[in-house]
């Protein structure tokens, strides 16, 4: 875990940053993606989709990187990476990320990209390789025999993901800090040895809030207790009503004592904009079946306008094609432009 030492810094730049990006979003380009794993749920949606949503109608460039790549090594998702991927756009779009002004694209699209992997490899050590935390994590749930090198370089493929289209803020949380430090590192060490090229990103903190699962643990969609994106309004109130709670009756607001009524009462307040303790203390002695009513009522009415839009654009499944091909060609575009100024810096353009 990132030590309170070491967080405080980034904490009070990346409240600079919120400044800086509210008086000039245009000096911004933002960074962010995922692994197409399958659908997205409200943990993504209240982690990571909505804080994409404001940056872009601030006025922040936005690259939106699907890493295709990174999910090779997981064969129930290889076999059917096409679909995810497609999923994946649908549900970028359905939460309001605007392809006509986002560039949404995938890994195996752009070679110019991947190939500054080698380049960067050379930068980094292995031991720092391994002793990087997100890669020891997905070590430890990986369900594979054997750690592949694909995984192990993970760190340095997401340094040349966000130093491709030269981004200089990429959001955030906490325990991901170290992960970028090390995109830092490898352009530091860039432009010490060849000539200033990249710059170094700086962290956007995002405060994810802690949505639990229907059974208590981390929301996953492996552990099926997540209530997706594209659940109907009948199957997020099945899934509600099911939910984890407590022996007590009364209902309060104590995430250190009762979590599971707590992450409920939080996601009724993000999804409605109220203060999870005011909603505590108007359920009150209504017991767990209010609490579970008043829950799926603010997740289904914050929910509708995004479900009705990803309805409308499954259907055209076409559509999201021609969004991911603008968007990889865009990021091309901006991946060969980079690519041969590493070249000219490195003395091997022949």
């Amino acid at each position: 875990m990132t030590s309170l030492i070491e967080t405080a810094p980034a904490e009070r730049r990346s409240a600079e940053l919120e400044e800086l990006v509210q008086q000039q979003p245009q000096q911004f380009r933002v960074l962010t993606g995922d692994r197409p794993t399958g659908l997205l749920h409200l943990g993504h949606y209240f982690g990571t989709l909505h804080n994409r949503v404001r940056l872009q109608r601030q006025g922040v460039e936005l690259m939106v990187v699907i890493a295709d790549y990174q999910v090779l090594t997981d064969r129930d998702v290889a076999e059917h990476l096409q679909q995810h991927v497609e999923d994946l756009v649908l549900d970028y779009l359905a939460a309001g990320i605007d392809p006509q002004r986002a560039t949404i694209f995938t890994h195996s699209a752009v070679a110019a990209l991947n190939q500054l992997l080698l380049p960067f490899l050379s930068l980094v050590s292995v031991a720092e390789l391994s002793r990087n935390p997100t890669v020891k994590d997905e070590i430890a749930h990986s369900r594979q025999a054997a750690v592949s090198g694909l995984m192990f370089t993970y760190p340095a493929h997401q340094a040349a993901d966000i130093l491709f289209g030269k981004a200089n803020l990429v959001p955030v949380g906490q325990d991901q800090l170290p992960h970028l430090e090390l995109t830092r590192t490898i352009a530091r060490r860039f432009n010490d040895r060849y000539r200033p090229l990249f710059p170094q990103p700086d962290a956007l903190l995002s405060p994810a809030p802690l949505l639990l699962g229907t059974d208590g643990t981390k929301m996953s969609k492996s552990r099926g207790n997540a209530i997706l994106l594209s659940a109907t309004a009948d199957e997020t109130a099945r899934q509600i009503r099911g939910a984890k709670t407590d022996s007590q009756r009364h209902i309060t607001y104590d995430p250190q004592t009762r979590p599971e009524v707590a992450s409920l009462l939080l996601l009724a307040g993000l999804c409605s904009g109220r203060d999870p303790q005011e909603l505590a203390t108007e359920i009150g002695a209504g017991g767990a079946a209010l609490l579970k009513k008043v829950v799926t009522e603010a997740v289904n009415e914050h929910l509708a306008p995004l479900r009705a839009r990803r309805a409308e654009l499954a259907g055209d499944r076409a559509y999201l094609r021609e969004v991911l091909r603008r968007g990889n060609a865009a990021a091309n575009a901006l991946a060969e432009t980079t690519l041969a100024e590493v070249r000219e810096a490195m003395n091997t353009r022949y």
